[in-house]
């Protein structure tokens, strides 16, 4: 008998190709998975508000959102581990200090500076004016879900993603705070550097040990597939980490098998591979 499996899926550059874009092979492979009775999660790190209709529509058992700080199995709730309040003021606060954009996730949608919103739909439309093929089928209108900072609740706050023309933003934010946070480098398609910081011990791979003891299964049988550095704990957790043929050079070092890429079959490929279809 086929041994059940888990895997978890990210999204961006994973799942998802350009804004809404996502592979036939990609829906194909996850339902026929669910079908053969293995479990398929989301693992992202975009809030469960922000994750395209075209992905949910595929077929989940649950999702991991916000990078670790929530997670789900079906209806049931089985991580919630927002910022404190003070840590959001201690973030918003640096970034000014600092000049940088930053816009703050809670699980229920994004929030930012008005500078920021504007400057977020301009990078936007840039990327879709260079690359129309992409843009005609693409219709993630994040940048213009995202809400004045003024009406956040600071006290469901997720995670914090930074913005900066300096391309060193990452490297000085994680001088200025040490390990008191998790600050990583992000993959927004703009010009400088960006990145994410949450709370340390929130990642993916934490919210995926809580997801393994709520449904009974060992990491042993957890497939992780993913092409950011907010997949690394994913990888270290999973009994096999997958990084997609997109993923930079030194995260596919970390991964025990690299699979094709988002827009060659990858996730298809990685299920046939480990034997979920």
């Amino acid at each position: 008998m086929t041994t059940r499996r888990i895997a978890f899926l990210d999204v961006d550059g994973t799942i998802l190709l350009h804004g809404s874009i996502v592979a036939e092979s990609t829906i194909d492979a996850v339902r026929t998975a669910r079908q053969a009775g293995h479990l398929v999660f989301l693992a992202t790190g975009r809030s469960a508000a922000d994750i395209h209709p075209t992905v949910r529509g595929i077929g989940f058992d649950g999702a991991i959102t916000n990078g670790g700080a929530y997670a789900v199995v079906g209806e049931t709730t089985v991580v919630a581990d927002p910022m404190p309040r003070a840590a959001v003021d201690e973030l918003t606060a640096l970034f000014d200090s600092h000049r940088m954009h930053y816009v703050l996730q809670a699980d229920a949608g994004l929030f930012a500076p008005e500078p920021v919103r504007v400057r977020l739909a301009e990078v936007t439309r840039r990327v879709r004016a260079m690359n129309p093929q992409a843009a005609a089928a693409a219709d993630d209108d994040t940048a213009d879900r995202i809400r004045d900072i003024a009406l956040a609740d600071r006290d469901a706050i997720a995670k914090a993603v930074f913005l900066s023309e300096a391309h060193d933003s990452v490297e000085r934010l994680r001088r200025d705070l040490g390990d008191r946070y998790h600050v990583i480098p992000g993959s927004i398609p703009m010009p400088g550097s960006n990145g994410e910081i949450g709370m340390p011990g929130v990642t993916k791979g934490a919210a995926i040990r809580s997801v393994l003891d709520h449904v009974g299964m060992h990491t042993d049988t957890a497939l992780g597939v993913g092409d950011s550095w907010n997949d690394v704990e994913m990888f270290e957790v999973c009994g096999t980490g997958v990084a997609m043929g997109n993923a930079p050079d030194a995260l596919k070092a970390l991964a025990d098998d690299v699979t094709t890429s988002v827009s060659a079959d990858g996730v298809a490929n990685a299920f046939r591979r480990h034997g979920l279809i």
